[in-house]
């Protein structure tokens, strides 16, 4: 087993389906590229299918299995059972390649209001029982910096050299809950801070990965495009029901 990925076994005290999940992940991410996908916009579009097609090669050398990433950049699936501990391997995958990596800058999609919350507490209070971090040594004089869907733009800055994760709830993402949706998404709208979006600033990290709780969820076309418009140099997604809204079996599962 990866020195790492022990050491991440150890301090979080994974049980043995996620420390082989997290292995998995080690090898995956030992092949793959960890760049940012070309923009899939009229000249690019065939250089996105390019790179993605080769990047899918690479992980179908370890798991052959997976047919397709369903995305415009390169995400897998972990099939994992309520109760198992889907979020502590987020926490897990996200330790791993911080420590192995120095990927600084995480993106956590969650389905609704109540998952949103727990996760924000689960990766946000350093004093809650089930803080995924507890236990990593890295972590305890600097804990990642959580950035919510509430607070982003009362901030006056967000470029950090330590670990940063954000925890937005998929409504907050895509849409402007207080005009019934029809207008331009906060997030979406410029920063006087930033000078750009908050979506662009996300958007133009050159380490960001999302990670997708109830990830069956996000494949309509509109959280779909959304977040394929991030381009993210990797995406990690979760979930107890490995089919997409429309019945049909998730092509990049690596783990069940």
């Amino acid at each position: 087993m990866n020195s790492q990925v022990n050491y991440i076994r150890q301090r979080l005290s994974l049980r043995k389906p996620l420390a082989e999940a997290l292995e998995l992940t080690s090898r995956l991410t030992d092949v793959l590229s960890l760049q940012k996908p070309p923009k899939v916009e009229d000249n690019d579009k065939e250089q996105n299918e390019a790179f993605i097609a080769a990047e899918l090669a690479k992980v179908k050398s370890i798991v052959p299995t997976v047919k397709s990433f369903d995305r415009e950049f390169p995400s897998l699936a972990f099939s994992i059972a309520t109760g198992i501990g889907k979020t502590r391997l987020m926490g897990a995958i996200i330790a791993y390649l911080y420590l192995k990596k120095d990927i600084k800058h995480f993106f956590i999609l969650a389905p609704n209001l109540t998952l949103y919350e727990k996760l924000a507490k689960d990766f946000g209070d350093t004093s809650y029982s089930k803080y995924v971090f507890r236990g990593i040594s890295e972590f305890v004089a600097h804990p990642p910096k959580k950035i919510t869907s509430e607070d982003y733009a009362d901030r006056t800055g967000y470029l950090y050299s330590d670990i940063e994760i954000n925890i937005f709830n998929i409504s907050k993402f895509n849409k402007d809950s207080r005009d019934g949706g029809k207008g331009t998404p906060r997030m979406r709208r410029l920063s006087e801070y930033l000078g750009q979006s908050y979506f662009d600033y996300l958007a133009s990290l050159p380490d960001l990965v999302i990670l997708m709780d109830e990830a069956h969820r996000y494949h309509a076309d509109a959280s779909k495009k959304a977040i394929n418009e991030l381009r993210p140099i990797r995406g990690v997604e979760m979930t107890a029901t490995p089919v997409d809204e429309k019945g049909k079996a998730c092509k990049n599962i690596v783990f069940e």
